[in-house]
C-alpha cells in the first residue's frame, strides 16, 4: 500500500499543497462575489494546479529521495542456452526506504569498431503504402530487457544480490552493453 510508505517528506509536500489550495478557495470566495460560476470556475481552476503540483512534487521526491547503485556486475554469457547472465548487488545510498528496483539492459550487436546496419538505432516510420523495398530482417540487431530485481523493499544502507536473464542470439558479435537502474515506490 502507498500511504505506510510515505516519508515525511511526502507529507509535507501534501500538507503544503493543501493548505495552498484552502487558500486560493478563500480568496476565489472573496474575488468572486455573487457570482456563482466564476467562483465555480476559480475554485477548479485551484484544485487542477494544487493537484498537479503535488503530484508533481511527489513524483520529484521520488526522484531524488530514492537512491540506489549497481555494484560488483558481472557478466556471462551462457552457450548453452544462448543467455546473458547479468549479477550483481543492489545497494540503497539514500535516506528513505526503496520498494521497487527495475533494470533496463540493452545489448545491441555490432556496437563499437564495427559498420552499422542500416536501422539499427534508429528506424524511420511513417506509411508505407506500396510495400518495402528492401526485406525485412528477422534478426534484431537490438535486445531490451527489463528485470525486477527488486521487490520487496531495500532499506538505507542495506544492499541484496541480483541475477539477470536476458538472450544472446549467437550471431552477436562484438556486442555493447548498456543498463539503467530505476528505484521507486511503485511499479
Amino acid at each position: 500500500m502507498m500511504i505506510p510508505y510515505f516519508t515525511f517528506l511526502h507529507w509535507l509536500d501534501l500538507l503544503f499543497f493543501l493548505i495552498l489550495f484552502i487558500f486560493l478557495t478563500i480568496v476565489s470566495i472573496k474575488a468572486a462575489g455573487e457570482n456563482v460560476k466564476l467562483l465555480v470556475s476559480m475554485i477548479f481552476a485551484s484544485f487542477l494546479v494544487t493537484s498537479f503540483s503535488a503530484v508533481l512534487g511527489l513524483i520529484i521526491l521520488e526522484k531524488y529521495t530514492k537512491k540506489a547503485i549497481l555494484k560488483d556486475v558481472t557478466q556471462r554469457r551462457v552457450l548453452i542456452n544462448e543467455t546473458l547472465v547479468l549479477k550483481g548487488r543492489v545497494k540503497n545510498i539514500g535516506k528513505f526506504k526503496i520498494n521497487y528496483c527495475k533494470l533496463d539492459i540493452k545489448l545491441v550487436n555490432n556496437g563499437w569498431g564495427h559498420k552499422f546496419q542500416k536501422g539499427t538505432f534508429f528506424k524511420p516510420g511513417g506509411l508505407n503504402l506500396f510495400g518495402s523495398k528492401e526485406k525485412e530482417n528477422k534478426k534484431p540487431n537490438v535486445i531490451k530487457a527489463t528485470r525486477i530485481i527488486i521487490k520487496d523493499g531495500l532499506l538505507p544502507g542495506e544492499s541484496k544480490n541480483f541475477s539477470a536473464i536476458i538472450p544472446y542470439p549467437p550471431y552477436f558479435r562484438n556486442t555493447y552493453l548498456n543498463y539503467k537502474l530505476y528505484c521507486h515506490w511503485c511499479c
